[in-house]
């Protein structure tokens, strides 16, 4: 087993009992260069759920470029593609997934539609995108030299030193060298929760939790006392 395929193992299993939202709040607190996809890219089976170091590829008319990513993939790796965020065409459709799945891909996150949406349903890869349409790409654009190097996301680039999380709440980037770092402490923000939320169902209000008559009463003496700073001081979960 290569290192790059124990850290996709090891990611997914992390992952497993965490979201977006928690990676999301834990780079925050860290401080660590977080990105996140464009609202809108949702996966096409519901509670599919991805994470895995990015496979990058930009998409310009042809599915060769796919073909000659996989040549290159570890297990586990998440095939993301760049097709410049269009609406008006598909780039990838079930041939691809299965070439994917048979690759040990776990995954395909795209800037872009997908289509043959029946197919991919019983192929039952993830793949996450924003939605599907069955146009085809009608003409073969000009290929960028750094077609397997890096893809735009959006309004950032992303590459083989980032990792990608996919849930249905959308898709977040991070660097690899984060990594660890940023699921150790979501799973610390995710245990606190779970504690607040069962201490809600067992009747003691959040607002009893957090103290929040304290919080206001600090407040009025000082008013750049900000909700967050007070949760931080109590150990609490609610926002980072």
């Amino acid at each position: 087993m290569t290192e790059r395929t124990l850290k996709n193992r090891n990611l997914n299993r992390t992952f497993a009992a965490i979201s977006t939202a928690l990676v999301f709040d834990a780079s925050v607190r860290l401080d660590v260069n977080l990105r996140v996809a464009p609202a809108g890219i949702h996966p096409l089976l519901a509670a599919s759920r991805l994470a895995g170091r990015v496979l990058p590829v930009q998409h310009y008319g042809s599915v060769d470029v796919f073909l000659e990513a996989f040549g290159t993939a570890e297990l586990g790796d998440v095939l993301v593609i760049d097709n410049h965020g269009r609406i008006d065409e598909s780039c990838v459709g079930d041939l691809t997934a299965l070439e994917a799945q048979g690759s040990g891909l776990s995954g395909m996150v795209i800037w872009g539609c997908h289509r043959d949406t029946a197919e991919l349903l019983q192929v039952r890869l993830p793949v996450f995108s924003y939605g599907s349409c069955p146009a085809g790409p009608l003409q073969q654009r000009p290929r960028d030299a750094t077609a397997l190097e890096w893809a735009t996301f959006g309004s950032f680039n992303v590459g083989r030193d980032d990792v990608v999380f996919a849930d249905d709440d959308g898709v977040i980037f991070i660097r690899e060298v984060d990594a660890e770092k940023v699921l150790s402490i979501a799973r610390d923000i995710w245990q606190t929760e779970r504690r607040q939320a069962e201490a809600v169902r067992n009747g003691k209000k959040l607002r009893e939790q957090l103290r929040f008559d304290e919080y206001l009463a600090k407040r009025v003496n000082d008013q750049s006392y900000t909700f967050r700073q007070h949760i931080r001081a109590l150990g609490g979960a609610i926002e980072q």
